[in-house]
């Protein structure tokens, strides 16, 4: 049995990670959830869970004393260092989940990661403490996972390059001179995937690929040249590995986020626990093509900010995550997104990325863009 905290529980990869967990009470139980700022829903998981020890990052005066509690960041990082839980599912939106991933780490708890920016902001650092301490970093992103999934049994050493898939979003063949008139509801539309707001927008506009092209540098060892994107309308295939003889080991399903979150829990174990198969002889064609960066300004950005390193890809996260919120609170129009991550990055003189340097960066960089935007 592995006992599972979950940070982020009421999102959308946490409400995912709770329905693998209901089809496999045998193997799974949850003893602690947390998350942003609902608590009622919190609650009603709590209580359908049977959970006792409960997360809140923003204060709530309708709390019930009957749990145990932990508030703040400083409480979810007490909250994860408990003993009786053994993996740490991370799907907590944006750096916020920095400290509780490294406190989860140190305490020697396997950390299954759906949250990019951890990596993203600090992967040098968080890669390092998490190899010091020998616990395990098991993706959740359906692309890194389907890397991690192909590489069981082969030599990391024999990887000539890794492939990203993604679909290109809701926007992939509208044309690009009406693009200032996209409406926050059509951005939301995902064509494949069932996810958060954030990290939609992220999808339609591409850097949620540049973001995961980051972390595979860090999860996989990789050079930057050697992680390449492609776009790939139907979903179905989640990653590529070409290894040095010239063969090419794709890994394909449904695109259905469980999957990722069930591999990661039970690794190294399968269970069937009845997700949706693949039925390759219902799929007409399997599509793929180079990504247009005049299109998707936001990965040029990305394996920009990759290149540049040290804080850079600290700045570019948070650029982008104040810019996300903007659109979506319809203050910005969809092409400024790109604008305001790039006028953030220029503005930004990186330093080495040590914990406090990614802190402040990021610090920096939020200010930045909402100082920016009042003049």
């Amino acid at each position: 049995m592995r006992r599972v905290a979950i940070l982020g529980s009421t999102g959308s990869i946490g409400q995912q990670t709770l329905d693998v967990i209901r089809r496999l009470p045998q193997q799974l139980q949850v003893v602690a959830l947390a998350a942003n700022s609902d608590w009622e829903t919190l609650h009603k998981q709590a209580e359908a869970f049977g959970v006792e020890r409960l997360g809140l990052l923003a204060p709530s005066a309708s709390v019930s004393a009957r749990y145990q509690l932990y508030w703040g960041v400083e409480g979810l990082c007490e909250l994860v260092r408990a003993a009786e839980i053994d993996v740490v599912v991370v799907a907590l939106a944006g750096m916020v989940a920095l400290q509780p991933t490294l406190a989860a780490i140190e305490a020697g708890k396997a950390i299954a990661l759906a949250t990019k920016e951890v990596l993203v902001g600090a992967g040098e650092y968080v890669m390092q403490r998490a190899q010091a301490c020998a616990v395990p970093i098991l993706p959740i992103d359906s692309e890194h996972s389907g890397v991690f999934q192909i590489l069981q049994g082969n030599r990391q050493k024999a990887v000539e390059r890794v492939i990203l898939t993604a679909s290109g979003g809701p926007f992939r063949l509208r044309p690009l001179e009406t693009f200032d008139t996209i409406t926050v509801e059509e951005a939301l539309q995902h064509p494949n995937w069932r996810m958060g707001p954030k990290i939609t927008i992220d999808s339609a506009t591409m850097m949620n690929k540049g973001l995961e092209v980051i972390e595979a540098q860090w999860l996989f060892g990789l050079p930057l040249e050697r992680i390449e994107v492609l776009i790939h309308p139907q979903s179905i295939v989640h990653a590529l590995v070409e290894f040095q003889d010239g063969s090419v080991l794709a890994q394909m399903s449904q695109p259905d986020m469980r999957l990722p979150i069930q591999y990661a829990l039970l690794y190294p174990k399968r269970l069937d626990t009845g997700l949706p198969r693949l039925r390759l002889e219902q799929i007409r064609s399997l599509e793929f093509e180079s990504p247009d960066l005049n299109r998707y300004p936001c990965l040029r950005l990305a394996y920009e900010a990759a290149r540049i390193g040290g804080t850079m890809p600290t700045v570019l996260n948070a650029a982008n995550e104040v810019a996300v919120h903007l659109f979506l609170q319809g203050e910005i129009a969809f092409t400024e997104i790109p604008i305001i991550v790039e006028r953030t990055m220029e503005a930004h003189q990186p330093t080495k990325a040590t914990l406090q340097a990614v802190l402040d960066a990021d610090a920096w960089a939020r200010e930045y863009v909402q100082l920016w935007r009042q003049k």
